[in-house]
């Protein structure tokens, strides 16, 4: 019986033992997972990052389907090598200023990546997995204005804009949202950049296809047809994917509540987006213009992109349609201002980033919204932010793009314009078997079109 005894006195103190081991081993994996690197925040935001990158495929269809065949190879040119000049300037300056701590106006540190922490303060992921999703949105805003100024621009002055896009037009501005500038500590909010992405991108582009003029053979009022729709409309379903990465991924981590009703959001306005341009474009028109359905649904993922997080699923349909209607009536203002947008870049990205900035402080739950209980002062502080946007980024867009005129040169020769793009710069066709130019040996008689040596 004492034997016994023994035997379960040492079984319950061995239970005890086990008991305050595991014990102490939860309380220390807890504290350690309190500053520790979250696998699955990680991989979720990279994940979000693959997806907006791959966004950049999609500015590239859509673009090159609604430009001429002539221009096919220099829209995906530049949309290709706006990625990398992008990440160049970004490297270089561009995430130091946006990221990096300094005052209220600039970052002051972590230029050429040098000097980051580990993980990103405040977040659960390595500070390289959160520059790689910045730098894809960063790439986003200069692919914007390549199609603003599609059809007539240089392509080494794309090259140069592209470069000091990311090197300081964008994360500037992107710091005072994002960085903790001035424009957050007045209680600006913009969850995934209509304004910071959407608004900055279209008015560099703004500014340079005012300063090169119209194309050629363009007459206000009438319409340049793109050349191939099924392009375009692969590059509408790409981007609208890569949106739900774009807006969901702005959480910067796998809280399941929050990146579920962002993605709702983001689908319920791409939706009612195309479904208002395509009926408008039939009540005016009485033909069912897909086009105009791409751009609507394009407008309402724009307009989102700033509330996303911050409305109801009702309450992004109403966005949704709204944006529709600002693609399709913006097409029109584009042709009363006289300014050529090839694609309609400006209405959807321009006009709806403004829309969907105001709309954080219409539509925000929780008493921040004008609808719901908070009165006029956040929409007051979202106008702030748009005229700090403004005023920052047309200025220097339009200084940026006089020096490149000056230095390299704009806009390409008239000649080359008149022939296409793609010969003269790229020595390619997309279409070499209907134009005639499908033998290199038939390269050379575009030569007359070349601009002259400078060298």
């Amino acid at each position: 019986m004492k034997g016994n005894m023994r035997i379960i006195r040492r079984l319950i103190n061995a239970l005890l033992a086990m008991i305050l081991v595991l014990g102490f081993a939860k309380t220390a994996f807890a504290q350690e997972s309190e500053t520790a690197v979250s696998a699955v925040d990680t991989v979720w935001v990279l994940i979000a990052a693959f997806l907006v990158f791959f966004m950049q495929a999609g500015f590239g269809f859509l673009e090159a389907g609604f430009v001429r065949s002539k221009n096919v190879v220099n829209i995906m040119a530049e949309n290709l090598m706006d990625t990398t000049m992008t990440t160049m300037g970004f490297i270089f300056l561009g995430f130091g200023l946006m990221f990096g701590s300094g005052n209220g106006f600039f970052g002051t540190e972590w230029f050429f990546l040098q000097g980051m922490p580990e993980v990103y303060p405040g977040l659960t992921i390595p500070t390289l997995a959160f520059f790689f999703f910045q730098f894809a949105f960063c790439a986003a805003a200069s692919t914007i204005a390549s199609g603003l100024m599609a059809e007539r621009t240089d392509f080494k002055a794309d090259l140069a804009y592209s470069f000091f896009t990311g090197l300081i037009i964008y994360p500037i501005f992107g710091h005072w949202v994002w960085g903790g500038g001035w424009l957050s500590e007045l209680g600006y909010m913009d969850f995934a950049g209509s304004s910071v992405v959407h608004l900055v991108g279209a008015y560099v582009g703004l500014a340079g296809t005012i300063l090169m003029g119209k194309r050629k053979d363009k007459k206000f009022g009438h319409t340049i047809r793109g050349h191939n729709i099924s392009l375009a409309a692969l590059g509408t379903f790409i981007l609208w994917l890569g949106w739900f990465g774009f807006n969901p991924g702005s959480q910067l981590n796998a809280e399941p509540g929050a990146i579920s009703l962002i993605v709702v959001t983001t689908d319920f306005a791409a939706t009612t987006g195309a479904i208002v341009a395509m009926f408008l474009a039939y009540a005016f028109t009485r033909k069912w213009d897909v086009s105009m359905a791409f751009n609507g649904a394009l407008g309402g993922l724009v307009a989102i992109t700033a509330p996303c997080a911050f409305v109801t699923p009702m309450g992004a349909l109403t966005i949704g349609a709204i944006a529709g209607a600002i693609s399709y009536f913006g097409v029109d203002l584009m042709e009363k201002l006289k300014i050529d947008d090839p694609v309609g870049a400006f209405p959807v990205h321009g006009l709806n980033g403004i829309f969907g900035t105001l709309a954080v402080g219409i539509w925000a739950v929780d008493g921040v919204g004008l609808l719901h209980g908070g009165g006029f002062a956040q929409l007051g502080v979202q106008l702030v932010g748009l005229l700090a946007c403004t005023a920052w980024t047309l200025p220097l867009a339009f200084g940026m793009f006089y020096a490149i005129d000056k230095i390299i040169g704009l806009r390409v020769p008239a000649a080359v314009e008149v022939a296409g793009i793609d010969m003269a710069y790229h020595g390619i066709g997309s279409y070499p078997e209907f134009t005639g130019y499908g033998l290199e040996s038939d390269a050379p008689i575009m030569k007359d079109v070349l601009p002259a040596p400078t060298d």
